[in-house]
């Protein structure tokens, strides 16, 4: 059976890149269904049933990478550091909540971005909007904004490449629960933070030497499941590497083991839901502060009608100004209908601003604020704040404000890389944490 097959034709996709040669689209598709899987359909069935944990409250979700990735970045140290990142955050998530802590990379395939305006001005020329390398370059020209579908091609390269390096550091000792001390190293961290990781970094060390001196070595030290997700917007790529699984017979998108629909691309008789009712990945949806319970009903419906725990994430971006309004009455409503979903904090997509200096930027207070208001909203109604999704690397660089480093507008400039939305530094994400942990440890109270 063909993939391609059993997706709904004539379905109208939102936020598609309007390529100027059909042929080379043709040619792209072609080279790219001819290509390996990036994942394995097991591995998705595999995060499916941690996923259907987390849903139950007996795990926590932490997502977590950049805004876009780019080809450029796709550097050896850059995806360490942001490996290292995130296993940080896990390590301290999980030490202070007893809880199992399911890390999953924003990273391998986050090369395109949906996009408020197709078009771009500068200086009196219009060209059209960077849509991530995936598409075209963020140069202002008209040979790089002009999309290009062989860039597709080079997404599936640079995707194989960073996931070869992920499965290298995460399987091959790089990622064992004794290095928690090593991944500190080479980090300009803020102190308080760096000290407080490193004094938990001692407490796990001596467990571990405990249970080693008891004859106690298990393997779930040594190495750690670590998953890739991206949204699944440009929909040639996302069909041209859907694959039947010669186990079950059904498809699986082997681009990522979990790919979300973004806002923007939601509409229940789109192409973008049709594509992911199809798939058998486990499937994030983001739901915004105009969501409404009707909706997120229907969503439930249309993606997850056979109520498979593990199946559907619905990713909260409400912003921390409403989240403690929009949010009770979408939980309320799903809680009732008896639908296991899991739950996922955004607290980034909905407090985004432009800095006088013109740069786009976060208060770290409001990320700190809509997690906190995820939480209480959680609490009040008795449901299980399944996890966090964060736009993060694990770079110095200055791009959200706030933070233990109290980055202020004027600093942006000093380190601003950005290829479009701000991103949380390794100082930030690892205040995070602690400050995630501790609401994780205190609801279990």
């Amino acid at each position: 059976m063909n993939a391609n097959s059993i997706f709904t034709p004539g379905l109208v996709a939102a936020q598609q890149p309007t390529w100027p040669d059909a042929a080379a689209v043709k040619a792209a598709v072609t080279e790219l269904e001819s290509f390996p899987p990036l994942v394995f359909a097991g591995e998705c069935d595999n995060l499916k049933k941690r996923i259907g944990e987390a849903a139950l409250g007996n795990a926590f979700w932490l997502q977590g990478g950049d805004c876009a990735e780019t080809f450029v970045a796709a550097t050896a140290d850059s995806i360490r550091n942001r490996i290292k990142t995130i296993l940080q955050m896990a390590a301290v998530l999980q030490y202070f909540s007893s809880l199992p802590v399911v890390k999953v990379g924003r990273m391998a395939g986050q090369f395109a971005k949906p996009r408020s305006n197709d078009n771009e001005t500068r200086d009196g020329q219009t060209l059209p909007a960077y849509r991530g390398d995936a598409v075209n370059d963020l140069e202002f020209t008209k040979e790089a904004r002009t999309p290009d579908p062989k860039r597709l091609v080079r997404v599936y390269n640079t995707s194989s490449a960073t996931l070869n390096l992920v499965r290298a550091f995460t399987q091959g000792g790089f990622a064992d629960l004794r290095q928690v001390h090593s991944w500190n190293k080479g980090f300009a961290a803020d102190a308080r933070f760096s000290a407080r990781y490193e004094e938990m970094a001692n407490e796990i060390g001596r467990a571990i030497q405990f249970m080693q001196s008891a004859g106690v070595d298990p393997e779930s030290f040594k190495s750690v499941d670590f998953y890739s997700s991206h949204e699944a917007l440009i929909l040639e790529y996302e069909k041209a590497l859907t694959r039947i699984d010669s186990r079950t017979n059904n498809p699986y998108d082997v681009s990522a083991h979990f790919v979300w629909i973004g806002e923007r691309t939601r509409q229940l008789d789109g192409a973008h839901m049709d594509f992911a009712s199809k798939i058998h990945n486990p499937i994030g949806v983001k739901l915004g502060p105009k969501s409404t319970p009707e909706e997120a009903l229907a969503i439930i419906k249309k993606l997850n009608p056979d109520n498979e725990p593990g199946r559907l994430t619905f990713i909260t971006r409400m912003g921390a100004g409403v989240i403690r309004e929009k949010l009770p009455a979408l939980i309320d409503a799903v809680t009732k209908s008896g639908a296991i979903v899991l739950w996922v904090c955004d607290p980034m997509h909905g407090n985004t601003y432009e800095a006088p200096s013109g740069y786009k930027t976060r208060k770290f207070d409001d990320v700190i604020d809509e997690v906190k208001g995820f939480f209480e909203v959680h609490k009040k109604l008795g449901t299980h704040p399944g996890g966090i999704h964060i736009e993060l690397t694990g770079d110095d660089v200055t791009e959200c404000v706030g933070g233990g480093e109290a980055i202020s507008h004027e600093d942006l400039s000093s380190r601003y890389e950005s290829a479009c939305d701000p991103r949380l530094n390794h100082t930030q994400s690892l205040e995070l944490a602690f400050l995630v942990a501790e609401m994780l440890r205190d609801r279990r109270k």
